[in-house]
């Protein structure tokens, strides 16, 4: 599954900027503002890396005018990243697709101050192929299966999938018991932006969210109970679990936001992406994905 990275390949992991109106001298004096919080040396640095790239994927001189419009592709870094000490695995690998175990705390793509430590870009650095990207999410806090794309001509076929919904989704949660709610039951509901900008809650309206939940195993206080979500909105399972009356255990984000709080490596969040079945349109035959992860009390 090795290949030679090309520029569509590269763009996989490149960001995009269309410039901005504005009055600047050269598109270093544009990037220097857009980002501020980007030093200008930074700046200096990813350009004579080439780090930064035209429109036809050519490393850009420092001196390059600027123009309203121009597309620019920049490859995001942080400084001084702080490593995630959890160590993914990679399930399934064929031509056309990856399904790896996502550890909690990993993020599946970057973002914010997680480049280089996520799932993506390890699983590019070990399969040596830059032409990978994932067919969905699931949060970082979650832990559990992933599914990649690892052949460009092939990947819409699997990207129909998901928005069809042709592909069983199954989690497992563990979470304060309910026995005043009679099970398996089925919740919807409406989610809308919360507050803060990371967080969801349920709103008025008609519901765009689908939950399907059962008990799997009672211990006490706690239960375990089985997922399966017929939607995929964000953060759906941890609202829903919320709504019933039994956030999941150690959600830093439900049903109140810890604040201040470092990753807690000792207490993951208690849900877990557990299996993946679909027929696959390329091959035409059942695929079934299963977890090797596995949530204890």
């Amino acid at each position: 599954m090795s290949s030679t990275p090309t520029f569509s390949a590269a763009l996989n992991q490149a960001s995009t900027l269309y410039l901005p109106p504005g009055n600047w001298r050269t598109v270093l004096d544009c990037l220097c503002e857009h980002f501020s919080a980007i030093g200008r040396d930074q700046w200096l640095d990813r350009i004579a890396r080439g780090r930064v790239l035209d429109g036809q994927g050519r490393p850009i001189a420092l001196d390059l005018p600027y123009r309203e419009g121009l597309r620019i592709h920049y490859f995001r870094e942080v400084p001084d990243e702080k490593p995630i000490p959890v160590v993914e695995s990679i399930l399934y690998a064929d031509d056309h697709l990856v399904v790896a175990d996502k550890p909690h705390f990993l993020p599946v793509t970057p973002a914010g101050e997680y480049v280089e430590h996520t799932l993506l870009r390890r699983l590019i650095r070990r399969l040596n192929n830059p032409h990978l990207v994932p067919l969905h999410r699931i949060d970082r806090h979650t832990a559990g299966l992933v599914i990649f794309s690892a052949n460009p001509q092939t990947r819409s076929a699997y990207q129909s999938l998901f928005p069809t919904r042709q592909i069983e989704k199954r989690y497992e949660a563990i979470a304060a018991a309910l026995p005043g709610l009679d099970f398996p039951l089925v919740h919807k509901s409406r989610l809308v932006d919360g507050e803060p900008f990371f967080r969801m809650k349920e709103g008025a309206g008609a519901s765009n969210t689908e939950t399907a939940v059962e008990v799997r195993e009672r211990n006490g206080d706690l239960w375990r109970y089985g997922l399966y979500p017929v939607t995929g909105k964000k953060h759906q399972l941890r609202v829903h679990m919320t709504a019933l009356g039994a956030s999941i255990c150690n959600d830093p984000f439900y049903p109140e936001v810890l604040k201040d709080v470092e990753d807690d490596y000792a207490n993951p969040l208690k849900l877990l992406a557990q299996g993946l079945r679909f027929i696959d349109p390329v091959m035409g035959q059942p695929r079934e994905f299963e977890s090797r992860i596995t949530l204890d009390w």
